[in-house]
């Protein structure tokens, strides 16, 4: 395919950050643009990472080779049945959602072998929402895993492969189901503590709350950042995923009890043995290149931390 006409259906941080890297290294020949909102596509249009900007999904897509859904994902199977039948022969849809088995139930159906599907996840993202807080460099360094299943077109898998890999991507292979498990604790797990520890320290009494915000150490604070995501693509992960996340949250809660009554009974081997083992856990990830070890992680305290 030469420089492709692209799609994106949603216009907030990954469709936006996703219109700036096409720019950025030319990887398309043209970007339309869709999102529900009328100011939405205003701005869009006025920051220029799309070259054109509709008000409905079937005109963005109406000449694309590729579209992108960036939308939460309980708006994909309403989109992708009105744009489905008006999408060219060979047309390729892919996406950046955090959970796949449930696109691909959603999607697949509809395609009757005349368009390819190629389900995606950039490991990336910012605790920041709208057209506003996209930008071209978001995906450099960072994973992007792929879920096409066994009988996928391998053009259309390949051509989404080296997309993202022009945009600075690591791009892994990965079944839908496995992914949708693992990302369950890197990610799906870790957020729903995060909005339960804040969602605590909101129901506190007024002055203990004060205090608590106050003097918010680097742990509470950290959590606080990641429970400011966007609440309604959460909403979407934790029930399109459940199975997967419910199976993690058990896990949590029988180790959590095993710590609780390790601190009851003054059991300090048994805490002192798995605070080292998680130790060594975050220093696999410093090797793995996921992170750096400095104070603070190496984190500006301007930037936003990746939240997906």
């Amino acid at each position: 395919m030469s420089q492709p006409n692209i799609a994106l259906l949603g216009l907030g941080l990954i469709g936006s950050s996703l219109g700036h890297a096409f720019k950025k290294y030319g990887l398309a020949a043209h970007v339309s643009g869709y999102a529900r909102s009328a100011q939405t596509r205003a701005r869009a249009a006025a920051l220029g990472f799309v070259d054109s900007v509709h008000d409905t999904p079937e005109a963005a897509c109406a000449e694309a080779d590729i579209v992108f859904f960036n939308t939460p994902l309980s708006a994909i199977k309403a989109l992708a049945e009105k744009i489905v039948p008006t999408l060219k022969d060979g047309a390729i849809i892919t996406d950046v959602g955090s959970v796949k088995a449930g696109v691909i139930g959603d999607i697949k159906p509809l395609l009757q072998d005349r368009v390819h599907l190629v389900p995606g996840h950039p490991i990336a993202g910012t605790e920041q929402s709208g057209p506003d807080a996209g930008f071209a460099e978001l995906f450099e360094g960072r994973w992007c895993i792929l879920t096409p299943e066994g009988d996928a077109n391998l053009y259309a898998v390949e051509t989404i492969a080296n997309l993202w890999r022009q945009m600075g991507s690591e791009v892994e292979f990965m079944d839908a189901g496995h992914h949708d498990l693992v990302l369950a604790i890197t990610s799906h797990l870790p957020h729903l503590i995060a909005y339960n520890i804040v969602g605590t320290a909101a129901q506190l009494e007024n002055d203990t709350r004060s205090a608590v915000i106050k003097y918010s150490a680097s742990g509470f604070r950290d959590f606080t950042r990641i429970a400011a995501s966007d609440p309604i693509m959460w909403r979407d992960i934790f029930l399109q995923n459940k199975e997967a996340v419910l199976e993690m949250l058990g896990r949590f809660s029988e180790d959590l009890t095993a710590l609780q009554r390790a601190i009851r009974h003054g059991d300090g081997d048994y805490l002192e043995n798995t605070f080292t083992t998680t130790r060594s856990i975050r220093r696999s990830i410093i090797e793995a290149g996921q992170d750096v070890d400095l104070p603070n992680f190496g984190r500006d305290q301007r930037d936003a931390s990746e939240t997906d």
